[in-house]
This record gives C-alpha cells, sequence and structure tokens, in this order.
C-alpha cells in the first residue's frame, strides 16, 4: 500500500490527480501544514525539507511533486510519452516546475501574505507568472496537450497551478489565455481530476493564518521559532500554502500555493 502524504496544496493535488490516474490503492496520510505538522519529527525522516507531498511506498520514499510524478509514471508505464514526446514532457514538466509553480508561489506571497505590499515584488512576480502562461498559452494552441497528442503528468502538473490562476489574476482568472482555458476545461471532465478535488473535500484543514500559523509557514521569518509549536524540536522549513480551485471574491489572505522551488 502506498502511502500518500497530503495537504491540499497544487503540488500535492497534481500527485493526487496522477494516482487516481493510474488507479492504484493509497492511504491518505494528512499533513496538515497551517499547524505544523510538516515540522515533526516523524514527517522529517521521510522529507528533511518538511513540504507536501510526500509517497512511501514499500520502504521507498520519494518527495518533491515532480519526482513522485515521474518515479510513478515510469514505475507504471503510464502517463510518460515515447520518443519525440518523451522530450517534450520532460521540458513542460519542468517548464511548470521551475517557472510556472516558484513564480506562481512569489506572486500570491507577495499579493496574499506579506504583510506590507511591495509593489516591486507585487509587479516582479505577476508579470513573471503572466509571462509563463502566454508561452504555455502559445504552445497549447498548437497542440492539445503539452506534449503534443499525448496526455501526460506535465498536463497534470500545469493542472495543479493553473487552478490556482484567480489568486493572481483576480475574477479574470486565465481569460487572457485562452488556449490554456480550453485545456482546464478538458481537464476538469476526466474522472481522475473530479475525484482529486472530491479527495480535497474530504479533508478539512486548519484555514485561519494566526500567529501559530505564521510561524509554522514562514518561520524564517521569526526572529525566534517556537519548537513546540512547530513540533518536537524540528527545524523549520520553507513555507508551504494549500491551493484553491477557485478565485476568492476578495483579496483576503486565503492559503494557497506551496513549494517555493519545487521539484
Amino acid at each position: 500500500m502506498l502511502d500518500f502524504y497530503f495537504h491540499a496544496t497544487p503540488n500535492s493535488m497534481k500527485v493526487a490527480v496522477l494516482l487516481h490516474e493510474l488507479g492504484i490503492p493509497f492511504a491518505v496520510k494528512p499533513v496538515d501544514i497551517f499547524k505544523g505538522e510538516q515540522h515533526l519529527l516523524d514527517f522529517r525522516a521521510i522529507n528533511p525539507n518538511g513540504k507536501v507531498p510526500a509517497i512511501v511506498e514499500d520502504g521507498t520514499v520519494i518527495f518533491d511533486s515532480h519526482a513522485i510524478m515521474l518515479y510513478l509514471s515510469e514505475k507504471h508505464g503510464a502517463f510518460l510519452p515515447e520518443n519525440e514526446e518523451y522530450a517534450a514532457v520532460l521540458s513542460w514538466l519542468q517548464l511548470v516546475a521551475t517557472g510556472l509553480s516558484p513564480f506562481s508561489g512569489q506572486a500570491i506571497h507577495f499579493m496574499h501574505y506579506a504583510p506590507e505590499q511591495l509593489p516591486y515584488a507585487i509587479n516582479r512576480y505577476t508579470r513573471e507568472v503572466a509571462r509563463h502562461y502566454q508561452v504555455l498559452d502559445e504552445r497549447l494552441a498548437r497542440t492539445r496537450y503539452l506534449t503534443g497528442n499525448t496526455y501526460s503528468i506535465a498536463d497534470m502538473a500545469l493542472w495543479g497551478w493553473a487552478a490556482s490562476a484567480g489568486y493572481i489574476f483576480g475574477d479574470s482568472g486565465l481569460e487572457a489565455y485562452p488556449n490554456v482555458q480550453r485545456f482546464m476545461a478538458e481537464m476538469a471532465s476526466r474522472p481522475a481530476v473530479q475525484r482529486a478535488l472530491e479527495l480535497k473535500a474530504k479533508h478539512v484543514f486548519k484555514s485561519e493564518l494566526d500567529a501559530v500559523s505564521r510561524k509554522a509557514m514562514f518561520p524564517q521569518n521569526e526572529r525566534e521559532v517556537d519548537q513546540q509549536t512547530l513540533g518536537s524540536g524540528a527545524t523549520p522549513a520553507r513555507e508551504d500554502r494549500p491551493a484553491a480551485t477557485e478565485a476568492p471574491s476578495s483579496p483576503v489572505r486565503q492559503p494557497v500555493s506551496d513549494e517555493q522551488i519545487p521539484g
């Protein structure tokens, strides 16, 4: 049985989609990152970086979302095309990992989490997010999926973050990127995506961004970190923030992103 360490973050959600696409049995191990459970020693033994998602299967530990997706798709021989599309899936998978994901996380942080508004930071990261969506939109204008004609883990990775685009673009969402919108509509019709959203709905996590949550989520911003609050003497990790599938109606501080520099 595969253990899936999960919080409803963009990176956890894309792994949830893959698990349901593969149809393999797994047990959900919730990790409430607002309570600091990612810093507990038991979880740090699985991921020393203290971030979700992670999986444990027959004693094998894999953490960071794209490492998990590559491992599972290779093991099960699915959603990882061959020949020229193999190169494409690696390229687009990494564009999400090293581009769209961290820039989205930083944009959301400075828009919704930072204690003060920093116009330069907001401008820098939101424009980079927009640039990445333009690249993705141009690709999807020519191809059905990111790799071409074959559905792959790169598409699942894009869905994980594009589902939270409204937290950056507001009510307009992905309207400026019609080909990404078309892609997301198709993804919404997939049973595995629907089941991943059902999984998210089954698990209720703390959502209030109070002092305890701030210490758990942004320990590097604290002069002194209460290790008891963060859990059993663990060293605090980088911030993790949960995902959203719809944009908030007002700019309240909602939990959205998770990995600042994902794998």
